[in-house]
């Protein structure tokens, strides 16, 4: 096996190591990583408004999240996707954007929203189980009049 090749092997054990500890609720120290910009992107509407959303569909993904992010266009998000729903709780260590998140129902309504501050620990939950969780920046929602109860619009809500 060359260097790189072990290098790289032990950079992965130390991050599945790091994850499953955060499973289990032991906190590690992360160093910091370069934002996720290439993952897979989907549309969803909010009446008018045009959403460019990219999507967390692994743990790993949904892990990291919006982290490292220096900014991010009004337009953007990112779109959590859980295999089933559940109770979602949120933080938003080593996250430096303050961000809304919309815990959003199969159906897209949202059921709740929460404002969060940027590099906390405070969680924030849905109240009730969801698979979807959208989070833009802050203010966004509040500047359309879009509360708990407004349906979003997108492939990937079952009508």
């Amino acid at each position: 096996m060359s260097a790189n090749a072990f290098a790289l092997l032990s950079r992965i054990r130390f991050v599945h190591l790091a994850l499953l500890l955060s499973a289990w609720g032991v906190q590690t120290t992360v160093q910091a990583q370069a934002p996720q910009m290439n993952l897979q992107r989907t549309q969803l509407s909010a009446g008018m408004h045009l959403l460019d959303v990219q999507l967390a569909l692994t743990p790993e993904q949904r892990q990291i999240g919006l982290m490292w992010r220096k900014d991010m266009p009004q337009h953007e998000g990112m779109l959590f996707v859980f295999e089933q729903p559940a109770s979602q709780c949120f933080w938003m260590r080593n996250t430096l954007l303050p961000l809304t998140a919309a815990f959003v129902d199969d159906d897209g309504t949202i059921v709740n929203l929460a404002d969060m501050k940027p590099q906390n620990d405070d969680t924030h939950c849905s109240m009730k189980p969801v698979r979807f969780v959208l989070e833009m920046n802050q203010g966004w929602f509040a500047k359309r009049n879009i509360k708990a109860g407004y349906k979003l619009g997108g492939v990937v809500f079952k009508r």
